[in-house]
């Protein structure tokens, strides 16, 4: 029974995996980039034309969206294994029961992170330690934001679904879109306007919007049994809950990770508005490289996941390496490129002396040393794609999340600064990087061998 695949799909299943995962990766590389520049294009706009509290003000919500919008991101990855593995099956049924069960998800998913976002965006900053400078200006930014989770979840699921079946150009173009869009808001709303923060995030809202429309009308187009049918959608509870048993984890992994930078954030935040302003600009170009890992975590979870259900195990721990050498090499360079000209790219945000020493210091600290990650995050997508999603969660957030909500507490005992505070980071990457990759190979061997024994039955 095949599966008819369209053009700019990768055929998983067979040829050489080297450069199928590149063609694969790129647009996810390039989608990424565009995704983050919905925020850095914000920051850019309101640092060239408001002050360095409007920046504080969008740039450090970033830990405050991810744990809200975390879990459900989770479930899309369960989403993505769901089908793959389907795919992987030629279970045509089964690919048109979990994409109709997606669907649903993400309309809900939608509405309930905007009225949680809405309700919830002073009490969360609040927490955070806020300063009474920024606070005002974030929660107006946070709760016209969250007014556009219902199209950010439509655009996100709809990209699990494409990237399962090895399309990762439709959501990048829909991004190219959504940014050009947002961009041109920005500009408008801020410049012509002045709305200020509240004008970025509508700017966004809108943005996602085109995101989301553009999502649907690519699965409206799709091939059975790839058709999103929107009058015959129907929820599925028993792929639902494949897709918790190992989205939920994900997703709960992703929420502490948040809550302990959070922590960090408030730590932060006790340094004052230039420290938060330059930590924002330097964060942007993080997520930028972060981009490239998550990139190849995309790949580890679509090419095993479709290989696994195929009963293609050689070529999984092919995917796995592959994926690990190209995340860290790729994410290296890319580090270190941002660093040499940190100048250029710490001024696109900010020309204030103060806002651009915060900015490098955080570059030379955590920027440096961020391609370690990578052990981690591409061990833990080749496990959930092999259907085990639970190990990953637990190593992580012992690894990342524990032991730094510890040191946010005794930092100060040591050295109270903010390379110190940020020096956290690479201990934590490098004692997960090895947890994790070792519990890979234990799982490997355990998932291949369950595979086995249920074939045979």
């Amino acid at each position: 029974m095949n599966i008819h695949m369209n053009k700019g799909q990768v055929d998983m299943l067979h040829g050489s995996l080297a450069m199928k995962i590149i063609v694969f990766a790129l647009p996810l590389i390039a989608s990424g980039i565009l995704q983050q520049s919905f925020n850095a294009v914000d920051v850019a706009v309101i640092g060239q034309y408001s002050s360095s509290n409007a920046i504080a003000a969008v740039g450090s919500n970033g830990p405050v969206i991810s744990i809200l919008i975390n879990l459900f991101l989770g479930i899309a990855v369960g989403a993505n294994v769901v089908l793959a593995n389907y795919l992987g099956h030629k279970d045509k049924e089964g690919v048109r029961r979990s994409i109709s069960t997606i669907a649903v998800v993400a309309i809900v998913s939608g509405f309930l992170l905007m009225i949680i976002g809405i309700s919830w965006a002073r009490p969360i900053l609040e927490a955070m330690n806020a300063p009474s400078d920024v606070i005002d200006l974030a929660t107006t930014y946070l709760r016209v934001y969250f007014c556009g989770m219902p199209f950010m979840m439509i655009y996100n699921f709809g990209a699990a679904i494409m990237r399962s079946i090895g399309d990762t150009q439709k959501p990048f173009y829909a991004l190219v879109v959504a940014n050009i869009v947002n961009l041109g808001l920005d500009l408008l709303f801020v410049v012509g306007f002045d709305m200020g923060v509240a004008g970025v995030a509508l700017a966004t809202v809108i943005a996602n919007a085109c995101n989301a429309a553009m999502m649907v009308f690519y699965l409206l187009r799709e091939p059975d049994p790839l058709t999103l049918r929107l009058k015959q959608s129907k929820f599925s509870t028993s792929d639902f809950g494949k897709m918790l048993r190992i989205g939920v984890p994900a997703g709960l992994q992703g929420m502490v990770f948040s809550i302990s930078n959070i922590f960090i954030q408030s730590s932060i935040n006790n340094f004052g508005s230039d420290a938060i302003a330059g930590s924002a600009a330097a964060l942007t170009f993080e997520s930028y490289c972060y981009y490239i890992v998550v990139a190849f975590c995309g790949a580890t979870l679509a090419f095993a996941g479709q290989n696994y259900g195929a009963g293609n195990f050689d070529r999984c721990r092919k995917v796995y390496k592959i994926c690990l050498m190209y995340a860290a090499v790729f994410c290296f360079f890319a580090d270190f490129t941002i660093i040499i000209f940190q100048e250029y790219c710490i001024g696109i945000f900010t020309s204030d002396a103060r806002v651009f020493d915060y900015a490098s210091q955080r570059f030379h600290t955590v920027l440096a040393f961020q391609f370690i990650a990578s052990t981690y995050e591409i061990a833990g997508s080749y496990m959930r794609g092999l259907g085990f999603s639970f190990t990953p969660m637990v190593l992580t957030i012992f690894g990342t999340c524990v032991l730094r909500l510890g040191w946010v507490g005794i930092f100060k005992e040591i050295d109270n600064t903010f390379t110190m505070l940020l020096t956290i980071y690479p201990i934590t990457w490098i004692v997960t990087g090895l947890a994790v990759v070792i519990a890979a190979h234990i799982v490997e061997r355990r998932a291949f061998k369950t595979h086995s024994i249920v074939s045979k039955s």
